[in-house]
């Protein structure tokens, strides 16, 4: 009887519907933990090139600086892409004014939108493999609880049929039943911690993006206000009175 016992005399005698559980929960096994694996590297990786990004952004001397450097380096993180879509929403306003339906409203609000949705895009892709890793963590002990009820439901059929209702005979097969949670367990604890490690992760990213964000606009803003006011200082000396009388 000993040796009849394990996992691998539970593999011989369930059947169709337990195997479908048994694929589910190996399933959810892997992809929660592709997505766990691949996330928590692209996290690393991202957040290396960030923090590269901003160490150069803001020891540049000038926006002019920041925008040539953006020319001949690669979007490899999202405070670069954001930085390269607000410097060409800046040149873009300059060049078309409000001949273009996006511009309306002025140049500062074509700025607002612009970041704002390139915050959008971005918290759209930290979001990517989420939902799967939360369901994995949600579903998979729910799945395996059903496992368990049927392979001990066929477990209590078998011991019916056979007449033996001795603790010897009912303890092992309601005991590899109870596989089922234990594989169920196995798939949901990694993904619940998986899942609210990255969320925290997220909820700090998206917040380093906001306020980048927002000096991004601020800079952009004063930088265009200051330009505008040196044109205009030199329209009003062309016109001046002094002057035409020279």
């Amino acid at each position: 009887m000993e040796q009849g016992l394990g996992f691998s005399h539970f593999l011989a005698q369930i059947d169709g519907v337990g195997i479908s559980v048994l694929v589910l929960l190996m399933a959810l096994s892997v992809a929660s933990w592709y997505l766990i694996l691949t996330k928590s590297i692209s996290n690393y990786l991202t957040g290396r090139r960030a923090d590269a990004f901003l160490k150069r952004f803001w020891s540049a001397s000038s926006l002019q600086e920041v925008n040539s450097t953006l020319k001949d380096s690669s979007d490899d993180n999202a405070f670069a892409k954001l930085a390269r879509l607000a410097m060409d929403a800046a040149v873009d306003s300059e060049k078309h004014g409000l001949q273009k339906l996006a511009a309306a409203g002025g140049p500062s609000e074509f700025i607002t939108r612009v970041l704002r949705n390139g915050l959008d895009q971005e918290a759209t892709r930290v979001e990517n493999g989420l939902t799967v890793i939360a369901s994995a963590g949600s579903a998979a002990p729910y799945i395996g609880l059903f496992g368990t009820v049927w392979g001990i439901y066929h477990a209590l059929v078998q011991i019916g049929l056979s007449g033996q209702g001795t603790l010897d005979k009912v303890a092992g097969p309601v005991g590899e039943a109870l596989i089922m949670t234990a594989l169920g367990l196995a798939v949901a604890i990694p993904a619940v911690l998986a899942y609210n490690t990255f969320v925290r992760r997220n909820r700090i990213w998206l917040g380093r993006l906001d306020a980048f964000a927002h000096d991004l606009f601020i800079l952009i803003a004063v930088g265009a206000k200051t330009n505008s006011s040196a044109v205009d200082e030199r329209q009003l000396r062309v016109v001046s009175p002094s002057e035409r009388r020279s």
